[in-house]
């Protein structure tokens, strides 16, 4: 197997000593040590450790946010569109698990000049979210008595709080996750009279679904 390139591994250990040590616990020296590489070949991938915090922060939620820009380009209905968020949402919780979890446990150690870029592209994450609830419910789809925003949030912080407790040995995979997670906002959120159509009926869960995660 081919070695990684030098930024990922360098990447890779900040993050296992970031989460075990803290980012104030670990120095350049030790990451520079751990990943088998020199202070030249560090500065050369990042100005400092806080540029390599940033980093680690900015990759998953660009991911997400490029993955909420493309479900809204290639679908046209918002049921369609956020099915799709949803599934690209919590997936990112096992593409990037210990990015995610340095987040949260150093995120308030990001510079103004850092945290201000995220900041950027999380309101843009939550802005697409917010624009495909309130074209659901110009539509037709979604129940017009929502709060945009407070719905919108609340999709947010209940997939957001999917670090704690995702495990990616668990008996249920994170695909199935993600269906269960779209399964139960689109009940929330869509008309009655739509949960019954045709068209919606591929982004709901069948009455074996249940039963066939478990023998899985």
């Amino acid at each position: 197997m081919a070695e990684k390139p030098l930024k990922d591994r360098i990447i890779d250990t900040a993050l296992h000593l970031f989460e075990k040590y803290g980012y104030h616990g670990v120095t350049v020296d030790r990451i520079v040590t751990e990943s088998d590489t020199s202070k030249g070949g560090f500065y050369h991938n990042f100005k400092s450790k806080d540029e390599l915090l940033y980093h680690i922060h900015d990759v998953f939620i660009t991911y997400a946010l490029n993955k909420a820009q493309e479900a809204y380009k290639n679908y046209t209905t918002p049921t369609e569109r956020l099915y799709a968020i949803i599934q690209s949402f919590v997936k990112v919780f096992h593409v990037y698990k210990p990015h995610i979890t340095v987040f949260y446990q150093e995120s308030t150690y990001l510079k103004p000049e850092y945290s201000e870029k995220i900041n950027r592209k999380r309101d843009e994450f939550k802005q697409i979210i917010f624009r495909v609830i309130r074209e659901g419910i110009e539509a037709g789809e979604f129940r017009p008595e929502l709060s945009v925003e407070i719905t919108g949030m609340s999709i947010i912080g209940m997939v957001n709080w999917t670090y704690k407790w995702y495990n990616p040995e668990g008996p249920l995979s994170i695909e199935q996750i993600a269906k269960y997670f779209a399964d139960f906002i689109l009940h929330a959120v869509l008309k009655e009279e739509m949960k019954n159509k045709p068209s919606i009926s591929p982004f709901l869960l069948s009455p074996l679904f249940h039963s066939f995660s478990k023998e899985k």
